[in-house]
C-alpha cells in the first residue's frame, strides 16, 4: 500500500514530539524510508568489523558467510517484529514495556538498555574520531569531539532529519561498498577463499550468534523510527521494509569484513579503519572513504543517542505520571547522553574501551528476555489491544509493578548466565559448547515460552480493542489518566 506523504511537507524541521503519542494528523512518511534508514545504519565500519570476527576467531569464509546470513534472518525477524509495533501504537518502543512490567517496573530493563546504547555510542565515536582525524589531519581526540557535535545536532533535530540522514547514508554507503568490493576482488582471490571449507560447529554457531546479536540489539528502539507512519500502514509491510533494510545492509557489510579479514594475512585486527580504507587507495580516494566511514557512523550513532534519550525520558516520565517532554528537557537529556559517551570515548580510546565494549555486549543478555516478553505479549496475549492513556498512569490498568513480567524477566536473565561468553564474564557451560555464546537463543526461547504459559493463566484484564488518546488529549499535558481521559477506538 502507498503511505500518504503529503502531510510531511508542513512539519517543523525540529521534532516537537518525544515519547508521547503521535496523533494521526501528524503521521507521515513512506515505508521506503524504513528500508533506507536501516540500510544506512548497517552499511558502516562496525558491521564490517563484526563480520570479520567470524574469520578472525577461527571460521572459514564459506561457512562464516552462511552462518552470518542465518543469524541475520533470525535476529532481523525479531527486530522487524518490534518495528511493526510503531505505526499501530504511535509510541516509542520502550513505553510499551509498561504493559508487561508496570509503569514503574519498566524502568528495570530500560536502565540496562540505556547503558548498552551509551557504550555502543562511545565505541562508534572512537572509530569515527579516527576517520575524521585522518580526514582533517587532526588528532583522534579532536575527531571525536567533532563527531560528537554532529551527533548532538542531529539528535536534537529528531525524527525527520534522522530519516533524511539515513537516506543519504544509504546512497553513500552503497557507492562506497560497491567500490570497496571491486577493489577487493582485484586484490584477493575470492574464489580460492570460498573453496576452503572446514566446517566446525563452534565457528559456525559463532557466526550465527554474531549476526543475530547484531540485529536483536536494535529491538529496544526500532519502533521509535516507525511510529510516525500512519496507523493504517500494513504491519507486514513495515516488518519487511525495516527488516530487509537491516538484514541486507548488515549482511553486505559483514561479507566485506569476512573477505577483508581472510585476505589480510593478520593485518586487519587492530587496524580496521586503516585497512579498509587502504583497500581503496590513497590520496583523494582515501579521503572520500574516511568521509564515508564517518558519515556511515552518524546514522547509527544518532539512532543510539536518540534511543537513549527516549529511554531516559521514559524512565523519568513513569515516575512523573505523564509523557510530555519539553524541548529544553530534550536538549539537556541529549547533551548528557552524548557528553557521557564522548567522555568515555576520550578516556577509553587507547586501552579501556575494549574491556568496556565487552561489558556492553554482556548487557545484551539483559534485554533479550525483554524482547521475548514484549513480542509474546503484543502478538499472542494482548494482540495489539493496548490502553495507551493508561501507560502514563501508575494507578491505572497496568499498575506500578507487574510482578509476572518482572519475575519472568529476571528468570530469563538468570537462565542465560551459564551460556554467556564475553571477556567480562564467561558461563560454566560455554567450554562444553566449543566456546560459543548461545545465550541469545536461550534468552529468546525460554522466557517467551514461560511468559506465554503464565500470562495465559494470570494476565490482567485486556481491553476489547486498542484504546488511543484523542487528538486533543495527545496535545494536552494530562495530570490524570484512566477514567478522566477520553479514549477512542482505533
Amino acid at each position: 500500500m502507498a503511505v500518504d506523504t503529503d502531510r510531511a511537507g508542513n512539519k517543523p524541521l525540529i521534532e516537537r514530539r518525544s515519547i508521547d503519542y503521535i496523533p494521526e494528523v501528524e503521521r507521515h512518511g513512506r515505508l521506503f524510508s524504513q528500508f533506507t534508514l536501516w540500510m544506512g545504519a548497517n552499511l558502516q565500519i562496525t558491521a564490517i568489523v563484526t563480520g570479520a570476527l567470524a574469520v578472525v576467531l577461527g571460521g572459514d569464509v564459506f561457512w562464516s558467510l552462511i552462518g552470518l546470513l542465518i543469524g541475520q534472518l533470525l535476529g532481523g525477524g525479531v527486530m522487524a517484529l518490534h518495528a511493526a509495533q510503531g505505526p499501530k501504537l504511535g509510541l516509542p518502543q520502550m513505553i510499551s514495556s509498561r504493559v508487561q512490567f508496570g509503569v514503574y517496573g519498566a524502568a528495570i530493563p530500560i536502565v540496562l538498555v540505556c547503558l548498552m546504547y551509551l557504550g555502543f555510542t562511545a565505541t562508534g565515536t572512537v572509530l569515527s574520531g579516527q576517520a575524521l582525524g585522518q580526514l582533517f589531519g587532526v588528532s583522534d581526540s579532536v575527531g571525536i569531539l567533532i563527531f560528537a557535535s554532529v551527533i548532538v545536532l542531529v539528535t536534537v533535530l529528531g525524527y525527520r532529519v534522522i530519516h533524511w540522514i539515513g537516506r543519504v547514508a544509504s546512497v553513500i554507503g552503497v557507492i562506497a561498498f560497491v567500490f570497496l568490493f571491486w577493489r577487493l576482488m582485484n586484490q584477493a582471490d575470492v574464489g580460492a577463499l570460498l573453496q576452503i571449507r572446514h566446517f566446525s560447529w563452534s565457528s559456525f554457531l559463532l557466526a550465527v550468534s554474531l549476526a543475530a546479536s547484531w540485529q536483536i540489539a536494535f529491538g529496544p528502539y526500532v519502533a521509535d523510527y516507525s511510529r510516525y507512519l500512519p496507523s493504517s500502514t500494513s504491519s507486514v509491510k513495515t516488518f519487511f521494509a525495516a527488516g530487509a533494510g537491516s538484514v541486507i545492509g548488515a549482511q553486505v557489510a559483514m561479507i566485506l569484513g569476512v573477505f577483508a579479514a581472510a585476505s589480510a594475512n593478520g593485518q586487519f585486527a587492530g587496524h580496521e579503519v586503516a585497512y579498509i580504507v587502504g583497500l581503496g587507495g590513497t590520496g583523494a580516494t582515501a579521503a572520500l572513504l574516511y568521509f564515508s566511514i564517518a558519515f556511515g557512523k552518524v546514522t547509527i550513532s544518532t539512532l543510539n543517542s536518540y534511543g537513549s534519550f527516549m529511554c531516559i525520558a521514559t524512565i523519568i516520565s513513569g515516575f512523573r505520571g505523564h509523557l510530555k517532554v519539553s524541548r529544553l528537557q530534550r536538549l539537556v537529556f541529549v547533551l548528557f547522553i552524548v557528553g557521557a559517551a564522548t567522555l568515555i570515548a576520550l578516556l577509553g580510546q587507547h586501552s579501556f574501551l575494549g574491556a568496556f565494549k565487552s561489558f556492553i555486549l554482556f548487557l545484551l543478555a539483559f534485554f533479550t528476555p525483554w524482547s521475548a516478553i514484549n513480542l509474546v505479549d503484543y502478538y499472542c496475549i494482548t494482540r495489539e489491544r493496548y490502553d495507551v492513556p493508561a501507560l502514563a498512569d501508575p494507578n491505572g490498568r497496568y499498575g506500578r509493578w507487574n510482578i509476572l513480567g518482572i519475575s519472568v524477566y529476571v528468570f530469563g536473565v538468570l537462565v542465560q548466565l551459564p551460556f554467556i561468553s564475553t571477556k567480562f564474564y564467561t558461563g560454566p557451560l560455554v567450554a562444553t559448547l566449543g566456546d560459543v555464546d548461545i545465550s541469545w537463543i536461550i534468552g529468546l526461547v525460554v522466557p517467551a515460552a514461560v511468559y506465554y504459559v503464565c500470562a495465559k493463566k494470570w494476565h490482567s484484564a485486556v481491553p476489547d480493542h486498542l484504546i488511543l488518546p484523542t487528538e486533543r488529549d495527545s496535545d494536552a499535558q494530562p495530570e490524570k489518566s484512566g477514567a478522566s481521559r477520553i479514549a477512542a477506538q482505533a
